[in-house]
């Protein structure tokens, strides 16, 4: 299951508000390391998405550039 940019993004506010809330200092830093780490992977998800989204059009186009190429072909027969 693929995770997405607001499900890391969320994990990442969650933990910046219990790091917020936190007493302890060994809680505070494993919370901000937690969210350090969490948007580190929504930032990940982020360029994995555009770069989806970037190779989906490509591929669409060429598509249509071959459909587009081969129906003078079609057409002759």
């Amino acid at each position: 299951m693929a995770q997405t940019y607001e499900f890391y993004s969320e994990r990442a506010d969650e933990a910046a508000a219990l790091a917020a809330q936190a007493t302890l200092e060994n809680v505070r830093d494993r919370e901000l390391r937690s969210e350090k780490t969490w948007r580190g992977l929504a930032e990940q998800a982020r360029k994995t998405a555009i770069q989806r989204e970037k190779a989906d059009r490509e591929r669409a186009e060429k598509r249509a550039n071959e459909a587009e190429a081969t129906a003078p072909v079609a057409e002759a027969l």
